[in-house]
């Protein structure tokens, strides 16, 4: 009998279960990823809406030039300052109300987007804010094209989409925690939020190529891209791993995982992982395929319990800490996100094209930032001890940030990396490891619907900030960057002071089994 081709024997090496979580992986990878690239052409193409004016000696001498040539026609707006109603000399409100608009209508529809999303199929319900999405993204850049100069307009588009787009993170995160145990959670998940940063390099580049001669394709191509994949996902979106049949195989021992958020519990290993012919907690699941377990109830546990009310999520130890962590954490990323090409173009004077590339080196460090967090986490055991150092270094890096990158380009590339890495990583640990760990917690004996609720409330709680942080940016900077900068500073020290009480926690439990294992 002939010998397999390798690649035949590579696949065959997997089990069905293994490849259907890869796949899922993969795929809520993709669609959220779709989510951020449709979020990241504003902040590319704020240099293009409002440009530094021509002196009105240059604008006398361009007239009287253009009376003595036939004139090139240039696209629907006469203003030398960029696109009327951002030529004005308050552009910097006008621009942060455009980002407040958007983040405020994420931020008070995150919290019914969780209610609402336990209480419907996650493929219709994601498919459906995907599609919408991509319409007022759409609509955003179609302004261009129809020549509209009118500030509600605009406004109304980002309301619109940021109501939208909160059906997307409380859906794929349910689902990624559906099919995913706990053994090493904070890797897999550190791995699987880089699409946040993917999402806003490839949003950033697809902005870039057409935001100086075209802006409006800088906001219609990433609505194509976004409803093609909500198409996707009503494809293939697969909510549960029985929905095909995937088995949930107990693990062969326990290991309890803390955050800060439970109380300390020190257990052996079971001796026997199949009595009574029912799969452990899920607090105690592994991630190893072929070991895997669901990390949610069965299929009667499933539909037969009720879905969690917003107190009772409240309620669970750790969600309120990690939420307000959150809020200031999120504060600072979405500051970056939004205003960090316009910070580049000020400061290198590059042209927004240039600032929009360099830019995505913050995304870069990002990825990175999220999956040591993860894995560092998983390391120790300590969620909250992991955000609580990466936020104590990220202070300090911010003043370096402000001082370094007025000295060159080279100095700001290194500081962008750095600075990404520590911005990101607390943030990405909390929307996903953190809150897949509460949306699993002990207290709630099993209820597999609290997932998608407990993620929004954190999330919720986290886009208030990433609404303030912009709108601050906004109202600040004319008094320069700097103070910007001290902003964020406080904000990180902010996010540190309330996980204090976890980390004690954590510390403490971390005494207490030492003293267990040395008696």
């Amino acid at each position: 009998m002939a010998q397999l081709p390798p690649g035949i024997r590579f696949i065959t090496s997997f089990s069905r279960d293994q490849w259907y979580r890869a796949f899922i992986f993969s795929l809520t990878f993709l669609l959220y990823a779709s989510f951020h690239l449709s979020r990241k052409p504003i902040s590319i193409v704020k240099g293009e809406l409002h440009k530094h004016c021509a002196s009105q000696v240059e604008i006398d001498s361009y007239k009287e030039y253009a009376a003595q040539i036939q004139p090139v026609k240039k696209p629907f707006n006469a203003s030398q300052c960029g696109w009327e109603p951002f030529d004005k000399s308050n552009y910097k409100q006008l621009l942060g109300a455009l980002d407040y608009s958007f983040l405020c209508a994420y931020a008070v529809g995150m919290y019914l987007s969780g209610l609402i999303g336990e209480r419907l199929p996650i493929r219709y319900y994601l498919t459906g804010g995907m599609l919408a999405s991509g319409l007022f993204t759409a609509m955003f850049g179609l302004g261009y094209f129809y020549n509209v100069h009118n500030l509600w307009f605009y406004i109304m588009a980002q309301i619109a989409n940021g109501l939208v787009q909160t059906t997307g993170w409380p859906s794929v995160v349910t689902c990624i925690g559906n099919w995913f145990g706990k053994g090493r959670r904070g890797l897999i998940m550190g791995v699987w939020n880089s699409h946040t940063s993917v999402g806003n390099i490839l949003g950033s580049l697809i902005a870039a190529y057409w935001v100086s001669t075209c802006w409006g394709l800088s906001f219609v191509v990433p609505g194509v891209i976004v409803a093609v994949m909500g198409v996707v996902c009503f494809l293939f979106l697969i909510e549960h791993p029985k929905d095909v049949s995937c088995s949930c195989t107990p693990s062969s021992s326990s290991k309890s995982f803390l955050n800060g958020a439970s109380r300390c519990r020190i257990q052996m290993p079971t001796l026997n992982s199949k009595e009574n012919g029912k799969p452990q907690d899920a607090e105690m699941q592994h991630l190893l395929p072929d070991s895997d377990n669901c990390s949610v109830a069965t299929g009667e546990g499933r539909h037969g319990t009720s879905a969690i009310s917003f107190l009772g999520a409240l309620r669970i130890p750790g969600v309120v800490e990690f939420s307000l962590c959150l809020l200031f954490a999120k504060l600072v990323s979405y500051t970056f996100l939004f205003w960090l090409p316009l910070y580049i173009t000020n400061v290198e004077h590059l042209d927004a094209k240039r600032a929009g590339d360099l830019s995505t080196l913050f995304d870069v460090g990002g990825i990175f930032g999220g999956i040591l967090a993860g894995l560092i986490s998983d390391r120790l055991e300590k969620r909250a001890s992991t955000c609580g150092m990466m936020l104590l270094l990220a202070a300090p890096t911010l003043y370096m940030f402000s001082a370094v990158s007025k000295m060159g380009l080279e100095a700001t590339v290194v500081m962008l990396l750095i600075s990404g890495a520590l911005v990101n990583g607390p943030y990405a640990l909390i929307t996903t490891a953190v809150s897949a760990d509460l949306g699993t917690h002990k207290s709630l004996k099993g209820n597999s619907r609290a997932l998608s609720t407990v993620t929004a409330i954190i999330d919720g709680t986290g886009s208030v900030g990433a609404a303030l942080g912009p709108l601050l940016a906004g109202l600040i900077s004319p008094s320069g960057w700097n103070n910007v900068f001290y902003m964020l500073m406080v904000a990180d020290a902010c996010a540190l002071l309330l996980l204090l009480r976890l980390i004690q926690k954590e510390l403490q439990c971390h005494a207490d089994h030492t003293l267990f294992k040395e008696h």
